[in-house]
């Protein structure tokens, strides 16, 4: 079973790139110990960053961000693997 874990956040004006940076830099090392199989960060219009990693079993939580650097709480989903092409 392999499991996807997507976390999303807003990063508050200005600071979107302190987000993306504190992701690579802070909240992957964080995940490296539970041994994720693939990890992968994203970042869109409006300041969002998007961190998904694969898991073998359920998915380790990913750190909160530091204080004032979030427009709003971050988004949190899991899933599971049902089809792979």
């Amino acid at each position: 079973m392999t499991r996807a874990h997507m976390w999303e956040a807003r990063a508050a004006d200005g600071r979107a790139a302190e987000l993306e940076r504190w992701v690579r830099e802070t909240a992957l090392p964080a995940l490296r110990p539970a041994a994720p199989v693939r990890s992968e960060v994203f970042t869109a219009d409006g300041g969002r960053v998007l961190l998904i990693t694969w898991w073998p079993g359920e998915p380790a939580a990913v750190p909160d961000p530091p204080d004032g650097l979030l427009a709003r709480p971050v988004h949190r989903w899991s899933f599971t693997s049902t089809y792979v092409e």
